[in-house]
C-alpha cells in the first residue's frame, strides 16, 4: 500500500524513476554521443573536476576556520596574520572556480538545449507533423509552450540538479571523514556496562538530519501540488491572453470584448486562487523551515560544547566541528532543499516527453480507435489518383462515401463537396487526415501546391510571404511585381520590401489573392485550390483562373468546394476535361 511518501515525486516508488529515466535518457541522451560529442564530454569532465575544486575549497575553509580560533585562543598574532593571507588565497582560489564553473556550466546548458530544441523543432516541423498531432489523442497540447518553456526548463535544470546532487554527495563524503575523526571516541552506558561509540557527531547528524528531511517531505507535498496547481493555472491564462491576441480583429467585429474579458478574468480567478493554495503551502513550510533554519546555527555547537567545557577540545576544534556538522546535515538535506525543483523539472521533462512521443506515434500511424486509415504513397507515373477513397470521423463514422479519380498533367478537374467534406478531403491529400479508407497516390513530379481560402502569411517582407515557402532570393522582384499586378494587388508593389503582419493588415480578399499571387510566383506541377474560386465574384473568379492557366499551362489544378458562381468552361484557357463529385456526407443520425 502506497504510503504518504510514495506520492511525493522526489521519492517516490523507485520503479516509476526507473520507467521515466528509461524514457528520458533516450530522448535527452545522446547530446552527449552527437557529432560534438568530445566538446561536450570533455565540458562535462571539467564541470566534474570543478565542483571537486568547490569541495576542495569547502574543506580548505574548515581547516582554516581551526586554525583561526586556534590561534585567538592562544593570541598568537604571527599565526593570525598568516592565516588572513591564507583567507585571500583561498578566496582568490574560489573567485577563479566559481567563476570557471558558472561559463562550463552554462555553456553545457546551452549547447544541451540548442540540440534538444533543434531535435524536437525538426519532428515537429517534419511532413505536417505539427498539424496532425494536433489531432491525436492525448497530454501534448501547446507544443509551442513545450518547446520554448519545458525543454529550457529541462536542459538547465537538469544539469543544476545534477551538479548540486553530485556536490552534496562529494561534500557529504568529505565532510563526514572530517567529522567522524573530530567526534572521538565516548562512552555509552547500557545496562550497567560501558560502551564505546565512535564517530558519535556523525550518527547525530544523520538523525538530525533524517528527521527534519521527514518533516520538511510530509509539509512539503502539498506545496508540490500547489505549485503543479500553479504552473497549470497560469498557462492557461497566458494561452487564453495569446488566442485573444491572435483574434483579435474577429472579436471586434463580433464586439465580443465583453464575452473576451468576462473569460480572461476567470481564467485569472483561477490563476489568483492558485497563488493563494501555493500561499498556505509555502506558510506550513515556512513554520518549519524558519525554525529549522534557527536551530541549524545552533545545534552543532551545542552537541560540540560539552567537550570544549571538559577541556578535551579546542576552541578552534570546536567551531570546526561545528561547521563540518553543519556541512554534513546540510548534504544530507539535499532532497529537502530540492523537492519542489525536482518535481517541477520532472512535470517540464514529462511534457516534452509526451509531445516527442506523440510526434512519434504520428510519424508511424499508430492512430488509435481507427481500425482503417487512407494509405498515402507517390505514384511511379506523373498523375494525382484517388483510389476508392472515403473519409470517417476520427470515431469512425462515414462522412463521404468512395470517391476515385486520376488526374493527369495539364487537366483541369472539379471535385464538388460541401465544407466539412472539402476540408477534409484536401486535408487527407495533403497526408493530414488519416481516418478513412482508400488510397491516395501522389504525382511523383511534385509536390502538390495546396491553396485554401485562408492562406498562411507570415511576418515578414510581403516578399518573403509571396515567395512562402521558397527564399524570396529564387525571384527577381519583377517576378513579384507582375504577380501583384495579375491579381489585382499593384497597390503593394512598393511594398514587397517592407516587413507587417500581413495577416493583420490586408483584407480577407487580398490574402486570398495573395494566395492565387503565390501560385503565379511558384509555377508548381500540380495545384489544390480549396474554397477559394467561390469567394470571388464571377467575373473576377474568371480572371483568377485564367491568370492559373496562363502561368501554369501544363499543370494539373484541381479545385474543391462548393458550387462557383461562374461557368468553367466559359472561362478562356480553362477547359473542364473531367468533373468528379464528392458524395454528401454519409453521417449517421
Amino acid at each position: 500500500m502506497p504510503t504518504p511518501l510514495d506520492r511525493i515525486p522526489l521519492i517516490g516508488h523507485f520503479g516509476r524513476w526507473k520507467a521515466f529515466f528509461q524514457r528520458f535518457l533516450p530522448v535527452a541522451g545522446p547530446y552527449w554521443g552527437g557529432e560534438a560529442k568530445w566538446r561536450v564530454r570533455g565540458l562535462s569532465v571539467a564541470l566534474l573536476l570543478l565542483t571537486g575544486l568547490q569541495i576542495a575549497v569547502a574543506t580548505s575553509i574548515n581547516l582554516w576556520i581551526e586554525k583561526l580560533f586556534s590561534a585567538l585562543e592562544d593570541g598568537d598574532m604571527t599565526r593570525f596574520l598568516v592565516l588572513v593571507g591564507m583567507a585571500t588565497l583561498i578566496i582568490a582560489v574560489n573567485i577563479g572556480v566559481t567563476i570557471s564553473h558558472l561559463a562550463v556550466k552554462r555553456r553545457l546548458q546551452i549547447g544541451w538545449r540548442e540540440w534538444l530544441t533543434q531535435r524536437i523543432l525538426g519532428e515537429w516541423m517534419t511532413g505536417g507533423l505539427h498539424y496532425r498531432v494536433s489531432l491525436f489523442p492525448g497530454d501534448h497540447t501547446n507544443p509551442d509552450g513545450r518547446i520554448a518553456e519545458d525543454i529550457r526548463f529541462t536542459t538547465e535544470n537538469a544539469i543544476e540538479l545534477g551538479h548540486s546532487l553530485l556536490y552534496a554527495f562529494l561534500l557529504l563524503a568529505s565532510f563526514i571523514t572530517i567529522l567522524w575523526g573530530l567526534s572521538g571516541r565516548i562512552e555509552v552506558p547500557l545496562a550497567g556496562a560501558a560502551f564505546a561509540l565512535p564517530g558519535h557527531l556523525v550518527w547525530i547528524a544523520v538523525i538530525y538530519a533524517a528527521i527534519g528531511t521527514f518533516i520538511a517531505l510530509r509539509l512539503g507535498l502539498p506545496l508540490v501540488r500547489a505549485q503543479n496547481l500553479r504552473q497549470t493555472t497560469e498557462a492557461d491564462f497566458r494561452f487564453g491572453l495569446a488566442h485573444t491576441r491572435e483574434n483579435s480583429l474577429q472579436v471586434a467585429l463580433l464586439k465580443g470584448e465583453r464575452s473576451e474579458d468576462h473569460r480572461l478574468r476567470t481564467l485569472f480567478r483561477e490563476t489568483v486562487r492558485s497563488w493563494f493554495v501555493q500561499t498556505r503551502a509555502l506558510i506550513n513550510v515556512f513554520y518549519f523551515s524558519s525554525t529549522w533554519w534557527v536551530l541549524s546555527q545552533v545545534f552543532p555547537i551545542l552537541v560540540a560544547s560539552p567537550r570544549y567545557i571538559a577541556g578535551t577540545i579546542t576552541l578552534g576544534v570546536l567551531m570546526q566541528t561545528a561547521q563540518a556538522f553543519q556541512q554534513v546535515v546540510g548534504a544530507m538535506s539535499w532532497p529537502v532543499d530540492n523537492v519542489s525543483r525536482v518535481a517541477e523539472w520532472r512535470a517540464s521533462v514529462e511534457r516534452v516527453l509526451n509531445l516527442h512521443e506523440a510526434l512519434g506515434a504520428v510519424r508511424r500511424g499508430d492512430w488509435p480507435a481507427s481500425a482503417q486509415s487512407v494509405q498515402v504513397e507517390t505514384s511511379l507515373e506523373p498523375k494525382l489518383s484517388l483510389r476508392a477513397l472515403a473519409l470517417a470521423e476520427p470515431d469512425g463514422t462515414p462522412m463521404m462515401s468512395e470517391l476515385s479519380a486520376q488526374i493527369l498533367p495539364g487537366e483541369r478537374v472539379f471535385i464538388a463537396a460541401d465544407a466539412i467534406t472539402g476540408f477534409r478531403l484536401v486535408r487527407a491529400m495533403a497526408q493530414l487526415w488519416p481516418w478513412g479508407r482508400g488510397a491516395v497516390s501522389l504525382p511523383r513530379n511534385g509536390p502538390v501546391f495546396f491553396v485554401s481560402r485562408h492562406p498562411y502569411l507570415p511576418i515578414g517582407r510581403l516578399k518573403d510571404v509571396l515567395a512562402y515557402p521558397q527564399a524570396a532570393e529564387a525571384y527577381s522582384e519583377t517576378t513579384f511585381n507582375d504577380a501583384l499586378t495579375r491579381v489585382g494587388l499593384d497597390r503593394l508593389c512598393c511594398d514587397i520590401d517592407r516587413k507587417a503582419a500581413w495577416e493583420e493588415a490586408l483584407s480577407a480578399d487580398e490574402r486570398r489573392r495573395l494566395g492565387i499571387a503565390r501560385i503565379l510566383i511558384a509555377r508548381p506541377n500540380w495545384i489544390v485550390l480549396q474554397e477559394i474560386v467561390e469567394t470571388f465574384d464571377p467575373a473576377t473568379a474568371t480572371h483568377m483562373v485564367c491568370c492559373i492557366a496562363d502561368a501554369c499551362p501544363g499543370a494539373a489544378i484541381v479545385i474543391v468546394g462548393g458550387e462557383p458562381a461562374f461557368d468553367f468552361r466559359a472561362a478562356q484557357r480553362f477547359t473542364v476535361t473531367a468533373v468528379a463529385v464528392a458524395a454528401q456526407a454519409a453521417r449517421r443520425g
